[in-house]
C-alpha cells in the first residue's frame, strides 16, 4: 500500500486535486496550497489529477494536453512535494504506461468490471483503486477487489461515489462504507463525483456543489477512511467537471471541519 505521510493522529487521508491535468503550472499551484493545508491538519495526502478524460460526454469535449505531457506533470509533483499521486487509466494497455508516472492508479466506476483492465492495473504492483459502479450494490463490489487480489495485488482502495437515481442523479447510500470496510480495505467517499447531475440536454454534466460540506460531513461521521475532492482555482473556467468541483479557497475551511468531526466519533 502507498505510503502516507502526516497521520499520527489516525486522521482520514485525502485524495485531492483537479479533475484534468491543463498543465504544468495549474497543476503545481493546487499541489502547493493543498500540500500547506493538509500538512497543518495532519492530513495525509495524495495528489489527484487525470492526465486523459476518455469518457466525455461529446466529441468536442476537452479530453487533455497530451498523455506523456500530463503524466509528467504527475511525476514533477511527486518528485517537488514528496506526495503520492493518484490518475485514472481506461484500458488495459494504459496501465503499464501510466504506473511509471503515479504511485495509484484509480479504475473509473463505468470500469470498474473490466475484467482486463483490473488484471493489468494488478500486475503493476501499484495500489489500485477501484471506483464503485453507479450501477453496482456496495457488496458486488467484494468481486471486482477480488480480481485485483486474484491477480496478485493486494494493495486496494475502493471509493463510493453515489448511486444512479433516475436518469439525471445520483444518491449516496452511506450504509455502503461499512459494508465495503467489511471486505478488509480502505474505503473512501468520492465528494465532488456523489454531486453530479448527467445526462443534461445540453451535453455537459451538471452538479450540485454548495452541498459538497454535507456530503462529506455525513462520509466523515459514517467512518470513511478517506476522502476524494476535486478542486480547481476557478471551477468557472475548468475544462471538465467544473460544475461540481471544490473552489480551492474553500478546502481549508471544509478540511478543517472534517478533522473536527473525525476527532468527535474516534
Amino acid at each position: 500500500m502507498i505510503e502516507l505521510k502526516n497521520n499520527p493522529a489516525g486522521n482520514f487521508f485525502l485524495l485531492a486535486g483537479p479533475c484534468v491535468i491543463e498543465g504544468e503550472e495549474m497543476a503545481m499551484r493546487i499541489a502547493e496550497r493543498v500540500v500547506k493545508i493538509t500538512e497543518a491538519l495532519q492530513i495525509p495526502y495524495v495528489f489527484k489529477g487525470s492526465y486523459r478524460k476518455a469518457n466525455r460526454s461529446r466529441l468536442d469535449s476537452f479530453t487533455g494536453i497530451g498523455d506523456e505531457k500530463a503524466l509528467k506533470i504527475l511525476r514533477k509533483v511527486h518528485e517537488t512535494f514528496g506526495v503520492p499521486t493518484v490518475t485514472d487509466i481506461h484500458s488495459a494497455d494504459e496501465a503499464a504506461m501510466a504506473a511509471e508516472y503515479v504511485d495509484v492508479l484509480q479504475i473509473p466506476a463505468f470500469l470498474c468490471r473490466q475484467t482486463d483492465l483490473l488484471v493489468a492495473a494488478a500486475k503493476t504492483g501499484k495500489t489500485i483503486n477501484i471506483k464503485k459502479g453507479q450501477f453496482l450494490s456496495p457488496l458486488a463490489m467484494q468481486f471486482a477487489a477480488d480480481k485485483v487480489v486474484e491477480a496478485g495485488n493486494k494493495n486496494v482502495m475502493l471509493t463510493e461515489r453515489g448511486t444512479t437515481f433516475g436518469y439525471q442523479d445520483l444518491v449516496v447510500d452511506y450504509r455502503g462504507i461499512p459494508e465495503m470496510q467489511s471486505f478488509g480495505y480502505p474505503v473512501i467517499l468520492d465528494v465532488t463525483h456523489s454531486l453530479q447531475q448527467p445526462n443534461q440536454t445540453s451535453g455537459v454534466t451538471g452538479g450540485m456543489p454548495q452541498l459538497i460540506e454535507t456530503v462529506a460531513k455525513a462520509g466523515i461521521a459514517v467512518g470513511a477512511d478517506g476522502i476524494f475532492i476535486e478542486t480547481h482555482e476557478n471551477p468557472a473556467v475548468a475544462k471538465s467537471d467544473g460544475a461540481n468541483m471544490l473552489k480551492l479557497d474553500l478546502l481549508e475551511g471544509l478540511l478543517t471541519k472534517l478533522v473536527r468531526i473525525r476527532e468527535a466519533i474516534k
